[in-house]
């Protein structure tokens, strides 16, 4: 018995796994695992899913997992996985039309080439549109909300609905809808300025060469961990409360970005990186007064 009967799914196109460590699945390289995890082939296919989940299933949707953070107990339910490498912008009309699971940094480069201005800060955003939608993602001055025209959205029924800007409330690293009811980001389609290929693609290597210098790219990590308070920056003020470098089981606040925390050997637990944000939240608080926000989204079960 192959597992989709098992779990008395079927017609699905899609890739289903059960007990799929999320380890593998988010940017930190640690986590428990997901009862099941589904890949659908495209949209259609993940509508066809959703209809023959149990009602009241808890639904995790993830992306390249750059801003997650799932306990090492795993996530008790599914977890739909909307990236996929073959997914590509493409234009429609004057707008510029990119499913959920698109890599944010491929929506830079899409617009550059058809010389378009406005993207490129999306070079610097290490996650999927779908996620960038979610969090209002943003980096050097830009934010995904001041490009986005229309947004498609799907239910659990299955039913894709297309939604406009003002049905959302809408600011620094957030975006929640309006009306009741659970529905998650399919795809969006964002209208940009006319431009020039070539100075976009200088913008976006520019970017790049400041991430590559200020960020520990090289070892996994989520992004930045903290929203920068008002008129504040979360890493100036860990920092300034000596917290660089400062560790908990394998996970360490990285040297080289105070705001971001690294797990080197790919060897650290869920919990020392949860425990070392709310040290840092409680340090800050103690030494500074200000509280910080997390950015990065925490979800499961502890071990």
């Amino acid at each position: 018995m192959n597992m989709a009967e098992a779990l008395h799914f079927h017609g699905l196109r899609g890739a289903l796994k059960r007990d799929e460590p999320m380890s593998r699945h988010v940017s930190w390289r640690t986590g428990g695992p997901a009862d099941r995890l589904y890949m659908p082939a495209d949209l259609e296919d993940l509508g066809h899913f959703l209809r023959q989940l149990p009602a009241g299933e808890p639904l995790l949707f993830v992306g390249l997992g750059s801003n997650l953070l799932v306990r090492d107990g795993g996530w008790r339910g599914t977890v739909v996985l909307t990236h996929a490498a073959a997914l590509r912008p493409r234009m429609e009309g004057e707008l510029i039309y990119a499913q959920a699971g698109v890599a944010s940094p491929k929506v830079a480069r899409f617009a550059a080439l058809h010389a378009l201005q406005g993207a490129e800060f999306l070079a610097g955003v290490p996650g999927c549109v779908g996620g960038a939608l979610a969090m209002n993602a943003g980096c050097y001055g830009g934010e995904m909300w001041d490009i986005v025209e229309r947004v498609s959205t799907i239910d659990r029924s299955g039913t894709l609905v297309e939604r406009a800007p003002s049905e959302f409330d809408i600011g620094y690293r957030h975006c929640t809808p309006q009306a009741a009811g659970e529905a998650w980001f399919a795809a969006a389609w964002l209208r940009l300025e006319p431009g020039n290929g070539e100075s976009s693609r200088a913008v976006i290597k520019e970017l790049l060469a400041r991430r590559i210098a200020a960020q520990p790219l090289s070892l996994p990590n989520a992004g930045s961990v903290f929203r920068n308070p008002p008129h504040e920056h979360a890493a100036r003020l860990i920092e300034a409360c000596g917290l660089k470098g400062f560790a908990r089981g394998a996970a360490r606040v990285s040297e080289k970005h105070a705001n971001f925390i690294v797990n080197p050997q790919g060897a650290a637990r869920a919990a020392d990186i949860e425990w070392l944000i709310e040290h840092v939240q409680r340090m800050v608080y103690q030494m500074k007064g200000i509280v910080l926000q997390a950015e990065v989204r925490i979800v499961g079960e502890p071990a």
